[in-house]
């Protein structure tokens, strides 16, 4: 479940607020009327802790009583703590294939370290098993195993210096013949080096072949290994 990280839009704040009853009370508005993902802020602690002081209501037990359906979902989300939510959507996304590519690769990919490694304890402590083992059980093949070298946080970070020896030997590796080593060796490339590395390979690779990465991708490979390199470029690409 993917979620905005702009303010929440007046009508669906005035159409919580008038759930609660708040609609004309100009400090629970500015309180809920500020609303943001919990990318931006901690909405756990902070806006909770205001209305509770302001109304003496408990705002997530008051909107889960007074929200139904798609709405209630989405602001339940909002006011999870982000390792949280990670590990919830994380888990769905692992006993459901067919999201499991898209999801969980974008929370993988894209989470700093201290990040991930909040939301994988999270994870283990809210399901009683590491999020290794159920993306084990779960996927399968190279899909398996980029999602398992996400999962280590061992994505390099940029130094601000271009390694173009680096950049050389990546797009050399990249433009071989497939072979039994050719996945290994990408999915490698695409878990381990920086988006900056990338980005610059990817650039490379297009003025050498004419061919976009993603196009490449879509030529050499197949099914879930597709599928997963494609949905790591766009994270790559937008990260």
């Amino acid at each position: 479940m993917s979620v905005s990280n702009e303010k929440m839009g007046p009508g669906l704040t005035q159409e919580i607020l008038s759930h609660l009853g708040l609609a004309h009370k100009t400090a629970a508005w500015g309180t809920l009327g500020t609303l943001r993902t919990f990318l931006s802020f901690n909405v756990d602690k902070d806006i909770q802790r205001l209305l509770r002081a302001i109304t003496g209501q408990d705002l997530l037990k008051s909107l889960q009583a007074a929200l139904s359906g798609h709405l209630e979902s989405i602001v339940v989300a909002l006011l999870q703590p982000a390792a949280q939510f990670d590990a919830r959507e994380l888990r769905a996304a692992l006993k459901t294939s067919v999201s499991a590519q898209d999801v969980a690769v974008e929370i993988l990919a894209t989470r700093t370290p201290p990040q991930l490694q909040e939301c994988l304890a999270v994870y283990k402590h809210d399901f009683q098993v590491e999020a290794e083992e159920d993306i084990k059980a779960g996927t399968s093949g190279i899909l398996r195993d980029l999602l398992l070298a996400l999962g280590k946080g061992g994505r390099e970070k940029y130094s601000g210096i271009i390694d173009y020896n680096l950049q050389k030997q990546d797009l050399q590796v990249l433009q071989q013949a497939g072979g039994p080593s050719t996945e290994g060796r990408w999915v490698s490339i695409f878990t381990q080096r920086s988006p900056e590395h990338l980005i610059r390979v990817f650039d490379q690779y297009q003025r050498c072949t004419g061919q976009e990465m993603e196009e490449a991708v879509r030529n050499r490979f197949h099914g879930d290994t597709q599928v997963a390199l494609l949905s790591l470029a766009s994270v790559i690409r937008n990260t």
